[in-house]
């Protein structure tokens, strides 16, 4: 599939040639697919705002390409760029933009008598769009006698009436209550995943990640880099690793405001299934929390997995909740020497106990290799998991010593193998870490 926006060595200089130049975005690539949602995430002046007019069309690159599907729209003519931009881009401001002079439903068909849209087709639609986002009936009022959610919610409808392909948002609930806030998200979010459209948002708040396939993370002009969120199912083409197997730095950047414990939850979740519906994954989560708390026991998370939806269960098959519990409880046993070696080593403690916590763990990651190791292959994956542990290497290069040859120093397993390995005892490790971050 092709990206839907391509920006390629992108750069943007404002004063140009003044003294007062500056370099507002520096070398830039980004790649965002059809039907992605994205957040450009950083702080002021960080060249989010920079590349997102310029993808609106009204802030030329001054050097590098930016490509809107297939096309520069730079080249236009001013009718077709008017076109692009009531058209193909739709977008929601922080500040609303609403014209208190004329009503509602006249804000939001504005856009469609440009076109020439007729009255009576135009209004109707219009109505289908602020009964779609909870505004039915406020059609005849005046903006000035809404609040600041209805108020965004009528900028949503109105960024929707002319059916764009990418749907551009600048700090849509910067204005806004949390009440309001969700209202407004919940709606961006029905329009990625239900009319499959192509949301760009600008955000400040952290907490709004989780709705995005991918963050775009900027700092100084660079886009420093790319985080794809393990809850949602990519567009992107991206490493499955980036995804099943996250390490808690990686999930916290992603949830800064969940705890130890909720991070926790989600890696243990994403490794057991990525096939459930959302809300099968809310109440599996719930579950999965009570377990890592050590509040559930493996015989009863068993027995609720199997239990129908409505009955306040998940529903799975009776093979998969096995599978299940089985990990879960796995991983949740084999952590305890995990935290006991990093709550011994964090604090320069040497102990007697340590090779022995070394050789459980070496024995349950063995365990998970389909066939026997050989000596020379256990005496490496005892290295690897020692040095591992004690954040000598990362989990990058864990993996590929797994993979190497005996000849070349490595343990000499197979691709998948050492993928399925090192997952395993990443799992150990994130649920054996005190706090989150302890990983590379």
């Amino acid at each position: 599939m092709e990206p839907i926006i391509k920006l390629k060595d992108l750069e943007i200089t404002y004063n140009l040639g003044k003294v007062n130049e500056y370099k507002a975005t520096k070398g830039m690539n980004m790649e965002i697919y059809p039907g992605e949602f994205v957040a450009f995430f950083g702080p002021s002046g960080c060249g989010k705002s920079t590349v997102f007019y310029s993808i609106l069309g009204i802030l030329e690159p001054s050097d590098g390409q930016l490509l809107v599907k297939g096309q520069n729209p730079y080249s236009y003519s001013p009718e077709e760029m008017v076109r692009f931009q009531t058209k193909t881009i739709g977008i929601i401001y922080q500040a609303f933009y609403l014209i208190n002079s004329i009503s509602v439903i006249d804000n939001v068909v504005l856009p469609q008598i440009f076109h020439g849209v007729n009255p009576r087709r135009r209004e109707a639609w219009a109505r289908q769009l602020l009964k779609r986002f909870g505004m039915e009936g406020q059609g005849e009022k005046y903006p000035d006698n809404l609040s600041g959610g209805q108020s965004q919610r009528v900028s949503v409808a109105r960024s929707m009436v002319n059916n764009p392909d990418i749907l551009l948002a600048d700090e849509p609930t910067g204005n806004l209550d949390s009440v309001s806030t969700k209202q407004v998200m919940t709606s961006l979010d029905e329009i990625n995943s239900v009319d499959k459209k192509t949301v760009i948002m600008i955000t400040h708040n952290a907490a709004q990640l989780a709705y995005c396939h991918r963050v775009f993370y900027m700092k100084d002009g660079l886009l420093e880099r790319v985080v794809p969120n393990p809850d949602k199912k990519q567009i992107a083409k991206i490493d499955k690793q980036k995804i099943l197997v996250t390490e808690m730095d990686q999930l916290s950047k992603i949830f800064p405001y969940n705890s130890p414990t909720e991070l926790k939850v989600k890696s243990l979740v994403n490794y057991m299934t990525q096939d459930l519906n959302f809300h099968q994954l809310q109440r599996l989560e719930e579950l999965v929390k009570y377990v890592v708390e050590r509040k559930m026991d493996k015989k009863e998370f068993h027995r609720i997995l199997k239990r129908n939806y409505p009955d306040g269960g998940i529903g799975v098959s009776e093979a998969l909740a096995e599978t299940m519990a089985d990990k879960v409880d796995k991983v949740i046993r084999q952590s305890e020497d995990a935290r006991r070696f990093r709550r011994r080593f964090l604090s320069n403690n040497f102990f007697a106990e340590e090779p022995e916590l070394i050789s459980r763990l070496t024995r349950y990651i063995a365990e998970e290799n389909e066939g026997e190791l050989a000596f020379v292959q256990k005496k490496r994956l005892k290295e690897l998991v020692y040095n591992r542990i004690s954040g000598l290497i990362s989990r990058e290069e864990f993996k590929l010593t797994l993979r190497r040859s005996l000849d070349e120093g490595g343990v000499g397993i197979s691709k998948n193998a050492s993928r399925k390995l090192t997952n395993h005892f990443e799992k150990i490790l994130i649920q054996g870490s005190e706090d989150p971050g302890h990983g590379h």
